[in-house]
């Protein structure tokens, strides 16, 4: 192909970002200027926090190479699981564990994700900048609908939740990082993300509904809200949910 231009094949999941920007999945690029491939990949509408590898004329490169005149770039969407404690080419930083940081588009998957136990930030109204700076600051995942916020260079890991449904997206959350039984279940807050801590039901029985009162005898509080929690019937119904789209949870 023509001098100073690179040719740039994406393949997978990756196509979908390409088409909303109007691009097919093979561009010729022109080198107008000395740019990173990080750079380059995201003004064609693809974050990279969506990005599995990066193959330059047969050799793995990462997102901070610089390409040269006639090269062949693939850029291969994610295969789950994306191992976070595993250094690679494009992510050469690791997290010690899982940490999410949900924006404003999917607060119920990190109401789900604290079901299941995931130490999970949301809040209403919470804007791209503090998402962005939390998730550098405490080492969280990112995810969200917004794809200019996965773009953000402060955002070492993330994902573009590609569903509508919320027990889908949490789904997908929990294919791309491989996350499986067992589950922490029902150990935190899910208004508020605090771990539950177990209390004596007669310190708590004048907040109780009669029904409540008679049938159950353990249970919990949020030690920052002081929402009460038990075994009732909203656990049977995520349990319930989760196994309609296949994920058995207990």
């Amino acid at each position: 192909f023509l001098m100073n231009k690179i040719k740039m094949e994406f393949s997978g999941g990756l196509v979908k970002f390409l088409r909303r920007n109007g691009y097919s999945k093979e561009i010729l690029f022109e080198l107008s200027r000395k740019s990173p491939l990080k750079e380059i990949i995201e003004a064609h509408g693809v974050p990279h926090t969506e990005v599995g590898r990066i193959i330059a004329d047969n050799k793995e490169v990462g997102f901070k190479y610089f390409p040269r005149s006639g090269e062949l770039i693939e850029i291969f969407g994610i295969t789950p699981p994306l191992r976070v404690d595993v250094s690679t080419k494009l992510r050469p930083e690791t997290l010690g564990q899982i940490k999410f940081i949900a924006d404003v588009n999917v607060g119920k998957v990190a109401i789900l994700l604290r079901a299941l136990g995931f130490d999970t930030l949301w809040e209403d109204g919470i804007s791209d900048g503090k998402v962005a700076k939390t998730a550098y600051l405490e080492d969280r995942i990112v995810l969200t609908r917004d794809i200019d916020l996965l773009k953000r260079k402060d955002i070492l890991y993330g994902q573009f939740i590609d569903a509508q449904e919320p027990f889908e997206q949490t789904k997908l959350v929990l294919e791309r990082f491989g996350l499986k039984k067992p589950f922490e279940l029902f150990t935190r807050c899910t208004r508020c993300n605090f771990l539950l801590k177990s209390i004596d039901k007669e310190k708590i029985i004048d907040r109780l509904l009669p029904k409540t009162r008679k049938y159950y005898n353990e249970f919990f509080i949020c030690p920052e809200c002081e929402k009460i929690y038990w075994s009732g019937s909203h656990r049977e119904n995520i349990i319930n949910d989760f196994k309609s789209i296949g994920i058995d949870i207990l």
